[in-house]
């Protein structure tokens, strides 16, 4: 078993067990919202399939509305209309114009287009006060051309990538399976939220936290409940998780007489390391336990979501193929200061301001204060032995699941 591992050293080798590949299920396209495309996907059409107009005007050979302007207007003579989805039949000759709409085909015979703004109508004629122009004529194959890759394997299915994928003519898509996630809370003081509160007591919250984390991540929840602090209640409770991509456990990992999950899983698994020099979360585990990876997280509740945002998600990030990383980077200008701490890497809770390129403290630092998880939207990182005074600037990961 490693231990005091560098938050580097931690990620990697969390990364290296994201191994083996998801089952693929093939979804109509309006289940696949959120989902993960299991394959690259080429447009069936071409889009625009023709020429057609970005505008809503008359469309006319260029040549014949030369010098066209309010004092010197041209007159055209109005041989059709069409709208989108209804191309014109005929040709335009000299002298002539057809009325079209916004997404219309461009008549055989034009090859330019004057704004309706530009025009006044009067009965079959058209008066042009500007020149037409070939500049709002969508080309062929302007959006999509048929056969070219516009989304990946890997990519998640946002609304744009699922409208897009509807416009390549793709009526279902393959996605991956969503990693099955067990939750399992330990702890004797532990009680669900509802029930009685004794003398004590602390509401289970990381259940809840690691529930909305897993599926902002893209996986599939499974509420194993909680477990008291004795080692067999615990393997029995795991042995009857069912099959699972990946185990988070919350509580039970640190030094304790009662930190009964890092006993079992020495006992009855392969720790994989113990420790990691940060802050919140040094007492972070990773196992394996039969063949199945285990995330063991601490109990208070900000080192509990910390740890599997900075882990856990790239975790699923990697299992899914997903083409973007788990989480970014910037830089921001501290308003307030941010303390570091000795040896240990720093994830301080903040709130970012991306437009005005600020981040401030939430006040309380301490891993037991939730609402900093709730209404920070940053984590400030700050490296070993090194404080940040305000003014500074520091380097920022923004919270994905906070607005």
């Amino acid at each position: 078993m490693r231990t005091n591992l560098s938050v580097e050293e931690a990620l990697e080798a969390v990364l290296e067990a994201a191994q083996g590949e998801l089952s693929v299920e093939e979804l109509p396209l309006k289940e696949a919202f959120g989902r993960v495309l299991a394959e690259d996907l080429a447009s069936l059409v071409d889009h625009p399939d023709q020429d057609d107009t970005a505008i809503d005007g008359y469309a006319c050979r260029a040549e014949d509305t030369l010098g066209a302007s309010p004092e010197a207007p041209v007159r055209l003579r109005v041989i059709g209309e069409a709208p989108a989805g209804r191309p014109f039949p005929g040709e335009v000759g000299r002298g002539e114009a057809v009325a079209v709409y916004t997404g219309a085909p461009i008549p055989k015979g034009a090859d330019a287009v004057v704004r309706v703004e530009d025009t006044r109508r009067e009965g079959e004629y058209v008066l042009l006060f500007a020149p037409a122009s070939p500049k709002d004529i969508r080309p062929k194959g302007d959006d999509l051309r048929r056969g070219e890759v516009y989304l990946r394997r890997g990519d998640l299915l946002t609304p744009g990538r699922l409208g897009l994928a509807a416009a390549m003519g793709h009526a279902r898509l393959k996605v991956f399976r969503k990693p099955r996630v067990g939750i399992l809370s330990t702890g004797d003081e532990v009680v669900e939220p509802g029930e009685l509160l004794p003398f004590g007591g602390v509401y289970n919250s990381n259940a809840y936290s690691l529930l909305g984390l897993v599926l902002e991540a893209g996986g599939e929840p499974v509420l194993l409940g909680k477990v008291p602090d004795d080692p067999e209640a615990v393997l029995a409770r795991l042995g009857e998780a069912g099959p699972l991509d990946l185990l988070l456990t919350s509580g039970g990992v640190s030094m304790g007489e009662y930190d009964v999950v890092r006993k079992v899983l020495e006992r009855h698994g392969e720790v994989v390391f113990w420790k990691v020099r940060q802050q919140p979360g040094g007492p972070l585990l990773f196992a394996r336990l039969g063949g199945l990876p285990v995330l063991g997280l601490p109990g208070n509740p900000v080192s509990s979501m910390v740890t599997f945002f900075l882990y856990g998600r790239p975790f699923l990030f990697r299992l899914l193929k997903r083409t973007e990383p788990p989480y970014g980077r910037l830089k921001a200008r501290a308003l307030t200061p941010f303390k570091g701490a000795k040896g240990k890497k720093v994830f301080r809770r903040g709130v970012l301001s991306v437009a005005e390129g600020t981040v401030r403290s939430t006040g309380n630092q301490s891993s037991g204060v939730l609402r900093s998880m709730a209404f920070g939207n940053a984590l400030v990182v700050l490296p070993p032995d090194q404080d940040a005074r305000e003014g500074e600037e520091v380097e920022v990961i923004p919270l994905t699941f906070v607005p």
